[in-house]
């Protein structure tokens, strides 16, 4: 009986002094100074966008519990969060970000509203090989490029998978993806490559796969494409595609034609050197990621620059970017840019807008 008593007194004197650990540990701290999140345009300009956060994994939306505390100091071993190996592309949707990784086959997506991290896509029929492109449906179904298995994989939001469409025959290099948001056309940008003449944009059906148009050839005229990337599509039908290797955006009508063009190769603001990503939002406006530059440029619908965000640089930090790929806009105006080498989404959001409650 005593040396029970004395097996219970040990393990309640461990115990009270790792709770004394976790809650005394907080007063020796040292203090870190704030500093205030970049804004954009920086000032004297009147700022239009601020930084509000980054993602990387599981430990910047959600706290560890008491639980996990004491095991980590119990057994000296921190219990690592989930998160993003190499992203690329993004979407985001009533508070959840959906982010490829090709690193880790999947899909990760972070729930703002939960503080949750889930994998999609890396089992089952659904499994992806190399996840790129990345875009949400009118009905609310998750569109993926994967690149090595040449076709779309198509999730509910939960992550259930649903369906795929496309292959080898049709598809050689499947990067980008975009949905028509007043029908059920899907958009999907084949890069092609080196060798390949396939540089062009499919459209399928989204609900029953099937192929219904090719558009594009490769080249250099205003009605083809060298190496393009990413694709974005507007209320109105239309598409804008990075044609990465002719440094421009071109611009395709909800009919499938050609309708515009705009940039050109330079170092000068509304320039392009290595432009990837490309996003709009809902009043027309085009968002474009140009790597080289390590920055996100913003166009309106007249192809006229009205600011940049973000700076490259070879240390991570709030708008800074080494390696920058896809980006998005939700309903809300909020901007999400993936940075491949830094492993991370930047969250910008406009300067009246309100933060995320996981964030304040």
């Amino acid at each position: 009986m005593n040396s029970f008593n004395l097996f219970s007194t040990k393990k309640h004197f461990l115990i009270a002094s790792l709770v004394s650990l976790i809650l005394g540990g907080c007063s020796s701290t040292p203090v870190v100074p704030k500093i205030d999140p970049p804004v954009y345009p920086p000032p004297p300009a009147e700022p239009r966008y601020i930084y509000e956060a980054t993602l990387r994994s599981s430990g910047n939306i959600t706290e560890p519990s008491f639980a996990d505390k004491l095991q980590e100091i119990a057994t000296g071993t921190r219990i690592a969060p989930t998160g993003l190996g190499k992203p690329y592309g993004v979407v985001a949707y009533k508070n959840r970000v959906y982010v490829t990784d090709t690193q880790q086959r999947a899909i990760v997506m972070f729930d703002l509203d939960k503080g949750g991290v889930k994998f999609i896509g890396n089992s089952g029929q659904g499994r992806l090989l190399k996840p790129l492109g990345i875009d949400i449906s009118k009905d609310e179904e998750i569109f993926v490029a994967d690149n090595t298995a040449k076709r779309i994989a198509v999730f509910d939001l939960e992550g259930k998978f649903l369906r795929a469409f496309g292959n080898k025959s049709l598809l050689t290099r499947p990067v980008g993806i975009t949905t028509d948001p007043t029908s059920h056309k899907v958009y999907v940008v084949d890069t092609g490559g080196i060798e390949s003449d396939n540089h062009h944009v499919l459209v399928f059906d989204g609900k029953s796969g099937k192929h219904l148009k090719t558009i594009g050839k490769r080249g250099r005229e205003q009605d083809a494409f060298n190496l393009p990337l990413q694709a974005s599509a507007t209320i109105d039908g239309s598409v804008y595609i990075v044609d990465s290797g002719n440094f421009r955006i071109q611009k395709i009508d909800k009919e499938g034609k050609f309708a515009g063009t705009f940039g050109t190769i330079g170092r000068r603001s509304g320039q392009f050197s290595r432009p990837k990503g490309i996003a709009t939002d809902k009043a027309g406006n085009i968002y474009v990621i140009d790597t080289a530059f390590g920055n996100l440029q913003i166009f309106n619908p007249d192809a006229e620059l009205l600011l940049y965000l973000g700076e490259r640089a070879t240390s991570g930090g709030p708008g800074r970017f080494s390696l920058p790929a896809g980006v998005d806009v939700d309903e809300n105006g909020k901007i999400y840019i993936v940075d491949q080498f830094f492993r991370k989404v930047d969250i910008i959001r406009p300067i009246n807008s309100k933060p995320f409650e996981i964030f304040k």
